[in-house]
């Protein structure tokens, strides 16, 4: 009556981080204030880590995970040169 089944296996569908938009926004901004190569770096590393914790909490197989993370890191350098560019034409982002 009660037979055990096999477990199905199942596949962890994340929302991808690089559809995060406020999040990559949010990073790029507060890394455009930092003063130094060496603050950046930290908050970079920091942000990686929550990231990565994340995902790994939720169950996604550490190669998807570096590939979340190493695309969210993508589209923040993207934000990064699209704040530049602002800043070289207006001067100042204050507004954005």
């Amino acid at each position: 009556m009660f037979e055990a089944e096999s477990p199905i296996p199942c596949q962890i569908i994340a929302f991808p981080l690089t559809k995060r938009v406020a999040k990559i926004r949010d990073v790029a901004a507060k890394l455009m204030e930092k003063a130094t190569d060496r603050q950046a770096e930290a908050y970079r590393n920091q942000i990686a880590d929550t990231l990565f914790r994340h995902l790994e909490r939720i169950g996604v197989h550490e190669d998807e995970q570096d590939e979340q993370v190493g695309a969210f890191f993508t589209a923040v350098e993207l934000e990064l040169s699209r704040l530049y560019d602002l800043t070289e034409d207006y001067g100042d982002t204050s507004a954005y």
